[in-house]
């Protein structure tokens, strides 16, 4: 956001110290460094924040490929409760997350594959229009990326549920969440996509063949090249998807974004195995963590085929 650069900048320094030191950041880590309460407004005990912040930290957790419940109650759970009518039980909740109380998750298209409900205290299952509080019985689902924890969640039949609803029109809300979830994953794989680059370049400095660093090979250039090419028209559409998320509407920037960006990931991960070689390959080299998780972003919150029908459905209507 144009302004807020140097705090920006800032927090990302801070995030990248943070997040350096171990790949799994447990809940209260996430706490403490306040970024769960990014967007939770000030009397609550938030920051007072807006997504622009929080998409900083999403960013830096892809970089890192961290394991830890920011997405599913620090971005998702927030934006939700943002969303809805103000009353008494929202703000509980807003007050609970950025003081620690409490962990939500939020089952935003269906009750499978929930980001981060294992764990958590409470679902926000939105159907209907509203947001119902859900006590649920969860039954973790494996996938191919073991830094993020999914989850079928089934609410308890017996708990009485609070219903809550929307701000403004519900499928406006809806649709923007949806937006919101889709441009946070852009970030991460973003954020992934870099630390792929960078390794790739380090690497190729100091690995040695027919006596010369095979950076100095011209494959390997062209190919690292090829690499930030697509990860500086990543960062322009992620830019400017957060940018619209921030002012409200941003199905078209979403779309380009988690349709490109995703997509792209992918294949800088998979670049930076080939150009690592045979130790590439090997559990010790990292790269598969990064991998895996570029693949399930891909998939998350609609995959790039989807978000690029949306795109064509848009200027079809447009044309016509």
């Amino acid at each position: 956001m144009t302004g807020f650069e140097e705090f920006h900048d800032e927090l990302r320094s801070v995030a990248a110290d943070v997040l350096g030191k171990d790949r799994v950041v447990d809940w209260p880590v996430l706490v403490d460094a306040g970024w769960v309460g990014l967007e939770i407004p000030e009397r609550l005990g938030g920051a007072g924040a807006t997504f622009a912040e929080s998409a900083v930290i999403c960013r830096e957790m892809g970089r890192a490929a961290t394991a830890g419940s920011y997405l599913g109650s620090g971005v998702l759970a927030v934006g939700t409760l943002n969303a809805l009518q103000p009353s008494e039980t929202r703000d509980q909740l807003l007050a609970g997350i950025a003081a620690g109380e409490c962990r939500l998750a939020v089952a935003l298209d269906s009750p499978d594959f929930v980001p981060d409900a294992a764990g958590a205290d409470r679902v926000l299952v939105v159907a209907d229009g509203a947001v119902s509080v859900a006590e649920c019985d969860v039954t973790p689902v494996p996938v191919v990326d073991e830094t993020r924890r999914l989850a079928t969640v089934s609410p308890r039949a017996t708990q009485q549920q609070a219903i809550l609803r929307f701000d403004t029109d519900a499928d406006v809300a809806v649709r923007r969440l949806r937006d919101r979830a889709a441009v946070a994953i852009a970030c991460d794989s973003l954020g992934l996509a870099e630390a792929m680059l960078a390794a790739t370049v380090d690497y190729a400095k100091v690995r040695h063949q027919f006596g010369r660093p095979i950076g100095s090979f011209q494959s390997v250039k062209h190919a690292c090249a090829d690499m930030l090419v697509q990860i500086e028209v990543c960062r322009q559409l992620v830019d400017a998807a957060v940018t619209a998320v921030v002012a409200g509407d941003a199905t078209t920037a979403a779309a380009m974004a988690k349709s490109h960006v995703c997509g792209a990931a992918v294949d800088i991960a998979g670049k930076a195995m080939q150009l690592h070689g045979g130790i590439g390959y090997t559990w010790e080299s990292g790269i598969h963590v990064y991998l895996k998780r570029a693949a399930l972003n891909r998939s998350l919150f609609g995959s790039p085929a989807a978000h690029r029908r949306t795109l064509a459905h848009r200027y079809r209507n447009q044309g016509e």
